[in-house]
C-alpha cells in the first residue's frame, strides 16, 4: 500500500505526477504557468488527462534569482489551497526543501513534500511527520540546493543512490513519517553527470528491489538532451524511452510534463512486464 496524505493506492498502480511550475523562469515552460490563473489552467488540463498527482513548485532547481522562504510561500501556499478546494480527491505535492514552506503548504492542504534536495533542511522530516503527509527522499550526492554538478564522482552511483535514499527514508521513519508514505527517488541529473543518470536508469531495478516505492523524474532532463543532442522542447521521445526502461524495472511514480504520452508508455511497459492486464484482450478469443 502507498499512502500519499489522505489518498491510498494499491501496490499494482502507477501514478502520474504532473509538473506545475509557479515560477517565471522554469527551464522547460519559460514561465508559461507563472501567473496563478495559468497555473490553475495547467492543473485543470492535467487532471483531465488523468494525472493522479500535481507537483507544485515555487523555485526552479537551477541557479537563478534568489527566492527566499517568504517569496516561495507567496508563490505556492494560497495556490495549494485553491487547488485543494477545487479538487478534493487530487494528490497535491509541493516541491520544496524548506521546512518553513513545507509546514505552510501542508496547512493549506498538501499531501506530499517532494524534497528534491535530499534533506538540505533536516527539519523537513519533522514537518512531514507532524502533518502525516508523504515524503519523497531523493539522492543528490550532497549537492547544495540550486547548484549544478561539476566533475562529481562516485565509485558506484547506484550504490550511492540506494544508500543515501534509504538512509533518508529511515530518518523519516524515525521522525514519525509512516512507512507507507515514504518514496525514494534517484533524482536524475541532480548531483550527477549524464553517464551517472544513464547508469541509474539502466540499473533502476536495484532501487526497486529495496522495497521502497520509487519515483523517477525524467521529463526533458539534460541527460536525455545530451544523450540525443536535443535541446529542451525536443526531448519527448528520449524521455519516453527512458520512461519505458524505468517502468519495466518497476518505478511507481512518474514526474512528468506530458501526462498522456507517459501514461501510455508506462501502461504498456507494465503490461509487458506482467504487472498489468491489457485494457482489453479479444484478439484470437472471439
Amino acid at each position: 500500500m502507498l499512502r500519499l496524505g489522505r489518498h491510498v493506492f494499491t501496490d499494482d498502480t502507477t501514478l502520474m505526477m504532473a509538473i506545475v511550475n509557479r515560477t517565471p523562469d522554469s527551464f522547460y515552460d519559460r514561465g508559461a504557468t507563472w501567473a496563478e490563473d495559468r497555473a490553475f489552467e495547467r492543473v485543470q488540463l492535467v487532471v483531465e488527462q488523468g494525472a493522479e498527482i500535481v507537483d507544485i513548485g515555487g523555485i526552479k532547481a537551477a541557479p537563478g534569482a534568489e527566492v527566499d522562504a517568504t517569496e516561495e510561500k507567496a508563490r505556492v501556499v494560497d495556490f495549494v489551497g485553491r487547488v485543494r478546494e477545487a479538487y478534493p480527491s487530487l494528490v497535491i505535492s509541493v516541491d520544496t526543501w524548506r521546512a518553513e514552506v513545507g509546514d505552510a503548504v501542508c496547512r493549506a492542504g498538501a499531501d506530499v513534500l517532494n524534497d528534491a534536495w535530499s534533506g538540505a533542511d533536516p527539519e523537513l522530516v519533522d514537518v512531514a511527520a507532524t502533518h502525516d503527509v508523504a515524503l519523497i527522499c531523493t539522492h543528490t550526492g550532497g549537492a547544495v540546493p540550486r547548484t549544478r554538478p561539476y566533475r562529481v564522482e562516485y565509485d558506484d552511483v547506484v550504490a550511492a543512490a540506494i544508500a543515501d535514499t534509504t538512509a533518508y527514508a529511515e530518518r523519516a521513519l524515525a521522525a514519525g513519517v509512516a512507512r507507507e508514505s515514504v518514496v525514494i527517488d534517484p533524482a536524475h541529473d541532480f548531483g550527477k553527470n549524464t553517464f551517472h543518470s544513464l547508469e541509474l536508469t539502466r540499473r533502476l531495478g536495484e532501487m526497486v528491489d529495496t522495497g521502497w516505492p520509487v519515483l523517477v523524474s525524467l521529463s526533458n532532463k539534460d541527460f536525455v538532451g545530451e544523450t540525443l543532442d536535443k535541446p529542451v522542447g525536443e526531448r519527448l521521445l528520449g524521455t519516453l524511452a527512458a520512461t519505458a526502461v524505468c517502468a519495466t524495472a518497476g518505478a511507481r511514480i512518474y514526474r512528468v510534463h506530458e501526462v498522456v504520452e507517459t501514461r501510455q508508455v508506462v501502461d504498456m511497459a507494465w503490461s509487458i512486464a506482467g504487472r498489468r492486464l491489457p485494457a482489453r484482450a479479444i484478439r484470437g478469443l472471439q
